[in-house]
């Protein structure tokens, strides 16, 4: 018993130093100290935690995600357990997602699937560089993905480069005619070309694909305003406004592309003037 007790005793004070170090930034010296506390009673729940949480510092996701699960297994019941494992999958999903993707490429470069997801784990991240350098090699792998090109122009919409955000679209409407929100996207980016015929092909072909869609209907209207064109716009918006009255007038409210409009009585009262 008094061996028993000295283990754990030993096991309780690395676990104590390894808190110590790691309250200093000593992430290696810290993370040796946990491993020895494991090592003397590998059933210290704490231990492990408190491993599981340097690894999270360290970026050794896989190791990560081992320890704090280990932690729950010896301990099931313990809120702190899982709260600290939740604290982990909140802050670190996506980086341990990225880490995962670039280890499948590593093993598999020609992996369109692959490169697809880590390019909208980037655009997740706002890393928009690598986000299209990914979703371009996806394009290139499997030149017929739907997803990887329409992923491909909302990232190129991103980055504000509408002429190749509407190369990919249209090659996706080629792929599969009745894609909705390519139709859709595609009149955002001729209207910010000033294409506005093409742009209202574009939403019209949009509208008979979902016409209960109220964003097709609002920027239809939008269009419209720009154009010059107020009885189409206040048409169009009285269609949105058939779908929600509330956000019509919240989006009106601010939107400085239907300034055109403002002082004619049915617009205004859209915006609930």
């Amino acid at each position: 018993m008094s061996r028993e007790k000295d283990t754990f005793g030993k096991a309780e004070e690395h676990n104590s130093r390894g808190i110590e170090l790691a309250d200093k930034g000593w992430l290696d010296e810290a993370a040796n100290e946990f491993k020895k506390a494991i090592a003397c009673d590998p059933n210290s729940s704490p231990a492990w935690d408190n491993l599981a949480t340097i690894y999270a510092d360290q970026s050794k996701f896989r190791e990560a995600l081992d320890a704090y699960l280990q932690s729950l297994r010896i301990a099931p019941e313990n809120p702190t357990g899982h709260y600290n494992l939740a604290c982990f999958l909140q802050m670190h999903a996506l980086e341990f997602a990225v880490s995962e993707f670039e280890q499948t490429l590593k093993i598999a470069p020609d992996y369109p699937d692959a490169h697809l997801s880590l390019g909208m784990a980037f655009a997740d991240m706002s890393r928009n560089d690598l986000a299209l350098r990914e979703l371009k090699t996806a394009v290139q792998q499997d030149p017929e993905d739907i997803l990887a090109r329409n992923e491909l122009a909302n990232q190129f919409m991103e980055i504000h480069d509408y002429r190749e955000a509407i190369f990919q679209l249209k090659e996706v409407t080629r792929l599969e005619p009745d894609h909705f929100e390519s139709w859709l996207d595609l009149g955002v980016c001729y209207a910010q070309k000033g294409f506005y015929a093409e742009a209202e092909k574009a939403y019209i072909r949009a509208v008979s694909l979902n016409s209960n869609e109220i964003l097709v209907h609002y920027n239809l209207a939008a269009l419209y305003a720009q154009w010059q064109r107020p009885a189409d716009a206040i048409a169009s918006l009285d269609k949105a406004n058939a779908i929600d009255k509330a956000k019509v007038m919240q989006w009106l409210r601010v939107d400085p592309m239907f300034d055109s409009l403002k002082g004619l009585s049915e617009f205004e009262a859209f915006r609930g003037n």
